[in-house]
């Protein structure tokens, strides 16, 4: 969350200050801009990558289709070298065939007496014109096959980046995924994969045209005049001043800028996800200013990239004509003394502005793709981020493979500790630091030694045994039930399934015997069909409505506008609370899954629903290892058995009489339930969630 206090103009006049004391420090890079993949702990730190070393990244990235670079780069050199040659044609036509300055003994013997008669100059006019323009046509073709050669492999290199950096993202533990946001992690696939693309044309393609044409160039001016080649070369430490002095400062910034830019994008789909809790609260006008302070930020970080790019333009603007200039009075002078024709001047001159060209090109290229190299480098910042898990296993033995087939489904916990890593203990606690009103959440310190959330679990859950989790808010539920689904490793202990650790099991075919239905229910932009057999996409329509007719859903789904087809919008937008439930519940159901994990399922379902569902919802735990989260305790009584957690331990395990008969945690947490939903003086229970029986039983 960007701090809403400070003004752009505050900010920006910060981020100067830090970049002055970096650079005359000799830090080209600043904290937090290009790092390095997070540590086991999930501390990032600064790192800075050399020209060479992305140079050398991205050509890996073009393996298989480097003869097509290398063809295309071929055509480009012929293309580039025919275009020097069709300027020598103006000291031709001066020269030779319009003055008599040298005259037709400069040409060769086969053309000398056909040029010597003046009523032939004409028509070698004409041909010297058609030479030009068949050069030019055969160049044009040339250039456009090459062109486009490049062009389509630029498609395809970014199409494969994006897939990369794609398949990598989602294969990332969840406090990264977290850390990079909705909106930020769209940004790095849109722009950053896409302009490191670009590299192909402004790295390569681009930069050795203006090298072949800059070496053709300095070899025909050796040719006309030596002298006039030391005054072009005196240009080359200009070229290599200006590129020292402001290209290597460009890049951070245009790193920076898309760090800013990506948490831009966060923010923005954080809140309009959130429009309905923006409205509730009338933050519409701070949301403004919040995003108005953060354009004018980046504007401000993008305008001092211009100022700094066009002190290089302003540099050649100049030296341009000082050049024209010097070649003007030193030819002119030669051509006086007759030492040089004034064919030679010319030819001369427009060599010259074609050195200058490339010298040009080769600085403001340096300066361009500044850009596309900082969204290079953030593409491989994310690709060298280890991946869920990596390095768990030990070397040498294989993951073993587990189906729906051939597993049981007993869970056992062994002494289970957890504390979170650090990036996502240092977000929990910004949130918490907003939450008490911190003036800013990012002043919210982190404790050097982690806080466990789950402290000396031990567990055996048999198989097909339903087990419920109960007790109070961050007591752990939640947590332990994201080790048990390996979200997360413990950090101490170790969880078994059919006798096996959890590290030395394949995780994604672990996962394929998973059911989970959460609180906050996630849907996605399609049909309500597609959300059903979201974890089954084979499965046929009659399963998929059998599925939503046990979840007690088939009813409001056959009265939406098209049924089964309706598009129900981003996170199931178009429907009720309890609505989204029970589609969650259907997809469970369909997924028919060997361990079932139910976190507040039946939340938000008024008290018919959840009659219903409760119905449902014994034919969804029978026969599966079940572990069903509830605060409402009416939803657990009839569990196999009920663990009370406080605080990360496990207080009470029993079932619901037992528990009751003991007179411990259970029974106060039932107890304190059963007070809060009684309306004072009447006896009448307040809430449908609180059964009269578990009322009955109050002890």
């Amino acid at each position: 969350m960007l701090p809403r206090t400070q003004s752009s103009r505050n900010r920006f006049k910060q981020y100067l200050d830090k970049r002055k004391a970096d650079i005359a420090a000799g830090v080209k890079d600043l904290p937090g801009v290009s790092e390095k993949p997070p540590s086991k702990d999930g501390e990032r730190k600064p790192r800075s990558r050399s020209f060479g070393t992305l140079f050398a990244r991205f050509w890996g990235l073009l393996r298989g289709h480097h003869g097509t670079v290398i063809a295309a780069l071929t055509t480009l050199s012929t293309v580039t070298l025919i275009g020097l040659a069709i300027p020598a044609s103006t000291k031709v036509a001066i020269d030779y065939i319009i003055t008599d300055s040298p005259g037709p003994s400069g040409l060769p013997g086969w053309v000398r007496g056909f040029v010597s008669d003046t009523s032939n100059r004409v028509s070698f006019l004409w041909m010297l014109g058609g030479v030009m323009v068949l050069l030019a046509i055969v160049g044009v073709n040339l250039g456009t096959w090459g062109r486009f050669q490049m062009t389509r492999l630029t498609k395809r290199v970014q199409v494969r980046l994006r897939k990369l950096a794609f398949m990598h993202a989602v294969k990332l533990p969840l406090h990264r995924i977290h850390a990079y946001k909705s909106g930020g992690m769209a940004s790095l696939l849109r722009d950053d994969a896409g302009q490191a693309g670009d590299l192909l044309f402004s790295m390569i393609y681009n930069p050795w045209r203006a090298i072949v044409q800059l070496i053709g160039t300095l070899a025909i001016l050796a040719i006309v005049d030596y002298r006039m080649l030391l005054g072009g070369l005196a240009l080359v430490p200009a070229v290599w001043v200006s590129h020292k002095t402001w290209i290597s400062r460009i890049r951070p910034v245009f790193r920076d800028i898309k760090m800013v830019r990506q948490g831009i994008d966060a923010a923005t789909t954080e809140a309009f996800s959130g429009m309905r809790v923006v409205r509730g609260f009338g933050q519409h006008r701070g949301e403004n200013v919040r995003f108005g302070n953060s354009q004018h930020y980046m504007a401000r970080q993008e305008m001092l990239v211009w100022w700094w790019s066009r002190i290089v333009e302003v540099a050649w603007a100049v030296l341009i004509p000082l050049a024209s200039a010097g070649v003007l009075v030193y030819g002119g002078s030669q051509v006086i003394k007759g030492s040089l024709t004034i064919g030679d001047v010319m030819m001369f001159s427009t060599y010259l502005l074609m050195l200058l060209g490339p010298l040009e090109t080769l600085t403001s290229t340096a300066a361009n793709i500044q850009g596309n190299l900082a969204g290079l480098d953030r593409v491989l910042d994310l690709l060298e981020e280890p991946k869920e898990f990596e390095g768990t296993l030990v070397a040498g033995k294989e993951l073993v493979q587990v189906s729906k087939t051939s597993a049981r489904g007993e869970i056992e916990l062994r002494d289970v500790w957890y504390a979170y890593p650090r990036a996502e203990r240092i977000e929990k606690r910004k949130k918490k630091g907003a939450a008490d009103g911190a003036k800013d959440a990012g002043d919210v310190k982190e404790a050097k030694e982690p806080e466990p959330v789950i402290r000396g679990v031990s567990l055996h859950v048999r198989e097909g045994e339903t087990v419920a989790l109960v007790g109070a808010s961050g007591s752990g539920k939640t947590t332990l039930c994201n080790l048990i689904a390996r979200f997360f490793d413990p950090t101490k202990g170790s969880i078994l399934f059919d006798g096996v650790d959890l590290k030395q099991i394949d995780v994604n075919s672990y996962r394929r015997l998973l059911g989970i239905v959460e609180q906050d229910v996630f849907l996605f932009d399609g049909t309500v069909a597609e959300n059903i057999s979201y974890g089954r996409r084979e499965a046929p329509r009659d399963e998929v409505v059998a599925a939503a007719r046990a979840a007690n859903a088939h009813g409001f789904i056959e009265a939406l506008d098209r049924g089964y087809e309706t598009t129900i919008g981003e996170r199931g937008v178009r429907l009720s609370g309890g609505q989204k439930q029970r589609l969650a519940i259907a997809r469970a159901l369909l997924s028919d899954p060997v361990i079932l994990i139910l976190d507040e399922a039946t939340s938000n379902l008024d008290a018919e629903s959840e009659a219903l569902i409760q119905a449902s919802l014994g034919g969804l735990l029978a026969g599966r290892t079940s572990f069903v989260i509830a605060h409402r305790l009416s939803t657990v009584r009839n569990a196999d058995r009920i663990v009370v957690m406080d605080q990360g331990e496990v207080r009470e395990i029993g079932t619901h009489d037992e528990l009751l008969a003991a007179g411990g945690r259970y029974a106060e947490l039932l107890r304190t339930q059963i007070e809060a939903h009684v309306i004072p003086g009447s006896g009448a229970v307040r809430s449908p969630g609180v059964s009269p029986t578990l009322g009955s039983a109050r002890p």
